[in-house]
């Protein structure tokens, strides 16, 4: 009979443990999704100031079409793309097109003189560093699961119930490119 409480014992204990794991990656999963999700805002909110900056500026750079149409091109590729990889390529080109345009509309003093335009130049430049730091923060986070994934017990939980990895957001090398800024009125 003692034989049988032991295994009986040993099996809650089995499956407690296989619930732990499971609650943890779980967590880990959330978390992950949790930080996709404040990169969305910030991206929403980078979206929503982008068409204000042209408007602002268009008048101003009527010689650099180019270069807004480049930051509008972009906008709408990163708008029009799902799958994490290709939106992180796509939005790394739009933050190069942005910085593009900064660099552009330092040539013209009218525009840094216009209280308006530095504003918003101003918001963008924050609104940059809030993606960065959203970013960094999700890609720990899913370094952290992606290694919960891997390492033994919680691998045999992952793999029982189908946990999928998640991808980073990270910019390829040709992303990471300065862009090509001339300055010619």
């Amino acid at each position: 009979m003692i034989i049988v409480w032991l295994f009986a014992g040993f099996f809650l204990l089995v499956v407690l443990w296989g619930i732990c794991i499971f609650n943890r990656l779980v967590t880990a999963k959330n978390d992950v999704k949790n930080a996709w999700g404040q990169i969305d805002v910030q991206l929403k909110r980078r979206y929503d100031l982008i068409p204000n900056l042209v408007a602002a500026v268009r008048g101003y750079l009527t010689h650099e079409k180019q270069v807004i149409e480049n930051v509008v091109a972009a906008r709408v590729k990163a708008l029009s793309t799902a799958k994490v990889k290709d939106r992180a390529a796509a939005e790394n080109g739009l933050s190069l097109e942005l910085k593009g345009l900064f660099a552009v509309m330092e040539a013209y003093p009218d525009l840094k003189a216009n209280q308006n335009v530095m504003q918003l130049q101003e918001e963008l430049v924050s609104t940059e560093n809030r993606i960065a730091f959203a970013r960094q923060l999700y890609n720990d986070l899913v370094a952290n699961y992606l290694t919960r994934l891997e390492v033994f017990p919680d691998a045999l939980i992952a793999s029982a119930f189908a946990f999928l990895p998640f991808e980073y957001f990270s910019a390829e090398p040709r992303d990471r490119e300065l862009p090509r800024v001339s300055a010619e009125k």
